[in-house]
């Protein structure tokens, strides 16, 4: 449902058959059959999705940030056929070149007219449960986006498991503005309630400002997200009646402790907080006990591994806060009985090759456990730096930064040292006013802070570079340098105090 419209099930399988039987009539039978969908989450994305599963055909999510050529070789890469665009996406098919794919508008008088001629009786052939599904590209935070292949077990298993952890019914809404071209919108929403039969309602994207209203508008009583949206709302002006709504449930990752605490009390809700990616083949749990910082405890077939020797890494050595063997501890997370419900990158099995290697699953996400065996993220296998002839983890470092009130969101990464190696930065955005003064000192008060991981530059923006599902991309910022915009403060070599420039 929408806010405009709801479908009801006898309804919903004839407008599911139409659309199976419509576009099966345009594909060369020769070729895949794949759709690609570019669109927001809009009940024409939706309906195409279900009805591609419904005519053993695979849906393609088209990711809407993608431009030109890249945007043009997602489309080429998964072998779309036919490409279904809203008239908001449009322009960015103009004049890109895509050799035998057709392209119609989702709100075409082409698309309407081939929908009135197309039976409305149900596809009937049977679909193995490891079939493909769905192709959805991952974020490209640290490449070029990879078509992940999501199976039709991939879609039901997670939903039923999800289900039956958090205590959902058919009764429950699952509330759905994550974008659908995204597994965390397919995996740990869509599929969720398509499994039991539950309502699903619509955003057509994200809307900080607009969260609360769709929650009370559709009942909704649960949710996921992915990456910042606790933070955006949390950052909307707060109401005495916030807590006064049906939400039960919000699940998601990449949430700080902060944002979880004060979600769960401002909204009277539950927030579960996990780990995972689009391969869905390592996962950790965040369960009760799990200290600050930590992502959670691994699944038993979860480890983290040094990929020069293929070992089980050393626990952790923690002393008054701070890790002193970063070196030996920290690896590679690793799913190290098999692929778990990775079903490899479509098209591209060098990237495959890359993610498999020796009959486990490498994920390319940086960890390190401590003697209790909780997980702490040290970043991608990217996010490593060189300081002064120390290796340093970004992520443990982003942590103890955003633990000043001001400070939203930081992000850190290297840009070269002009003498030798790396030079730690760090681009942050503010919640409130800031001073060079004030940072200096605060870094000085964190004793699990080393003085190699002070930041050598600081950079003040209004914004970070973001993937549509909300995920910083390190890479824009350092092939930017030094922004031309915004606040720079600098620290001299050794130093421990900030001045702006």
């Amino acid at each position: 449902m929408t806010r405009d419209r709801v479908w009801h099930w006898p309804e919903l399988i004839c407008e599911l058959s139409r659309r199976a039987n419509a576009l099966g009539d345009l594909f060369d039978p020769a070729h895949p059959r794949h759709v690609g969908l570019l669109m927001d989450n809009t009940a024409e994305m939706a309906l195409s999705i279900m009805s591609a599963g419904l005519g053993t055909q695979v849906a393609v999510g088209l990711n809407t940030t993608r431009r030109g050529a890249g945007l043009a070789a997602d489309i080429m890469k998964a072998d779309c056929q036919v490409v279904l665009v809203s008239p908001r996406y449009e322009a960015l098919l103009d004049d890109l070149d895509l050799p035998g794919v057709r392209v119609l508008g989702s709100d075409s008088e082409e698309w309407r007219a081939l929908l009135s001629k197309a039976s409305e009786q149900v596809p009937t052939a049977e679909v193995d449960q490891d079939a493909l599904f769905m192709l959805v590209f991952t974020s490209g935070t640290s490449g070029d986006p990879k078509a992940v292949r999501l199976t039709h077990a991939k879609i039901t298993g997670p939903g039923l498991k999800l289900n039956q952890r958090f205590g959902l019914t058919r009764d429950d809404v699952r509330y759905i503005s994550m974008p659908l071209f995204h597994s965390n919108a397919l995996m740990a929403g869509w599929g969720m309630a398509v499994v039991c039969g539950a309502p699903i309602a619509l955003a057509p994207r994200f809307s900080a400002s607009r969260f609360l209203a769709d929650i009370r508008y559709f009942e909704a009583t649960y949710t996921s997200y992915v990456g910042k949206p606790l933070a955006y709302v949390l950052a909307t002006p707060e109401r005495p009646d916030d807590d006064k709504n049906p939400l039960k449930i919000v699940f998601g990752n990449e949430a700080s402790d902060r944002d979880i605490a004060e979600f769960s009390r401002r909204f009277n809700c539950r927030v579960v907080d996990g780990f995972g990616s689009s391969e869905n083949a390592v996962v950790i749990s965040r369960i009760e006990g799990t200290p600050p910082g930590a992502l959670g405890m691994p699944a038993p077939d979860v480890a983290v591994f040094n990929p020069d020797t293929n070992e089980e890494c050393p626990r952790a050595i923690i002393s008054n806060g701070q890790v002193t063997n970063l070196d030996e501890c920290v690896g590679e997370l690793v799913n190290f009985k098999g692929s778990g419900e990775f079903a490899g990158y479509y098209n591209d099995p060098e990237a495959t090759a890359v993610r498999m290697r020796d009959g486990m699953y490498w994920s390319g996400d940086l960890a390190y456990r401590d003697e209790e065996g909780w997980a702490y993220f040290a970043g991608r296998s990217s996010d490593w730096l060189r300081v002064d002839g120390e290796n340093l983890a970004a992520a443990p470092i982003e942590r103890i930064l955003s633990r000043h009130p001001s400070v939203k969101e930081a992000a850190v990464y290297a840009l070269p040292d002009p003498v030798v190696g790396d030079q730690l930065v760090v681009s942050m955005t503010l919640r409130d006013v800031l001073t060079p003064q004030e940072w200096g000192a605060f870094l000085a008060q964190q004793p699990d802070l080393s003085t190699k991981s002070w930041p050598t530059q600081v950079f003040i923006l209004e914004e970070l570079p973001r993937t549509a599902t909300n995920k910083i991309r390190k890479r824009d910022l350092q092939a930017m340098g030094t922004p031309q915009e915004g606040v720079r403060w600098v620290r001299p070599a050794r130093g421990t105090t900030y001045a702006a420039v």
